[in-house]
């Protein structure tokens, strides 16, 4: 086979991601979690002399799979697609609450080798999302013969508190530190989102230890100003996987841009922050964002 130029695995990313879109238009669904990359994939294919994008395109493909004996599972596969994708292969994280922590890294290596068995070279998005719904199911109760000792009351202890942070800061444009925040949330399985521009708005929730970490990591990046605005935490009895995914009020963390203005397209509608709030069950932080009721 002939080598494939930058610009054809560019365009082949692009049309992937277009049936991946027409194929599944719910954002609960598929949803790319950076739209700055995306932007500048396009602008790359449509540019011949633009410069290769800086970042990897990154998405979110969302697979529910029956389970015996139980309702449907969710699991969530946050994808990026390195430059060279289809060529080399896309670097995907298959998670999901009722996976352990060996359960999930024994799945991932599985499907590893799956793709490097069938995928080198052509695009192979929906071909992972089916193999994960087929199999995904079997992994979550995996390992139970070769470790009979229960892992719960090891874990009991540290998933007591279920934490919810509200990050202000004077405004976030940075990329990198947009990107440190996308990449950060998703190392440490947080939700929420980031509104990027001025005000810039952090919101996540999950294991307390981890917003913790999330905010130290945060807070030692240079800012005008930045400081929790709120924070929301919920002791759990017995402090289960799925108790905390009962808590949380977002599925991901992802970056949400609320039609621009301003002279940078910087200035967020905050209109349409309140309204996303309210429907997130979250109207009354606004107030104490912004001091004053939202409309």
């Amino acid at each position: 086979t002939t080598e494939m130029t930058n610009q054809e695995e560019a365009e082949i990313q692009i049309s992937e991601l277009e049936l991946l879109s027409s194929m599944f238009p719910y954002e609960e669904e598929f949803a790319v979690t950076d739209q700055l990359a995306l932007a500048e994939l396009k602008h790359y294919v449509e540019n011949e002399s633009a410069e290769v994008p800086s970042s990897k395109v990154q998405f979110i493909l969302n697979v529910k799979a029956e389970v015996p004996n139980a309702s449907m599972v969710e699991f969530s596969m946050a994808c990026a697609l390195p430059f060279k994708y289809p060529t080399v292969l896309p670097e995907i994280t298959v998670r999901s609450s009722f996976l352990s922590r060996s359960q999930q890294i024994l799945l991932n290596s599985d499907l590893k080798t799956y793709l490097m068995q069938n995928c080198s070279g052509e695009p192979c998005m929906l071909s992972a999302r089916e193999w994960v719904k087929d199999h995904a199911a079997a992994y979550i109760d995996k390992e139970l013969s070769s470790a009979s000792v229960t892992p719960s009351d090891a874990t009991q202890s540290e998933v007591t508190t279920f934490t919810r942070l509200w990050i202000y800061s004077h405004h976030i444009y940075n990329k990198q530190k947009r990107k440190n925040i996308l990449d950060w949330a998703k190392e440490l399985s947080l939700s929420g989102f980031c509104m990027p521009g001025k005000p810039g708005v952090v919101c996540v929730e999950g294991l307390q230890s981890s917003c913790e970490e999330f905010w130290s990591r945060v807070r030692r990046l240079t800012w005008k100003r930045i400081l929790i605005r709120h924070r929301e935490d919920v002791s759990l009895e017995g402090g289960g996987l799925a108790e905390i995914q009962n808590q949380r009020k977002f599925s991901t963390l992802e970056e949400k841009c609320f039609d621009a203005h301003g002279a940078r397209g910087n200035h967020m509608d905050l209109g349409q922050l309140y309204r996303f709030l309210e429907e997130k069950g979250c109207a009354d932080i606004f107030q104490m964002y912004f001091g004053v009721e939202g409309h």
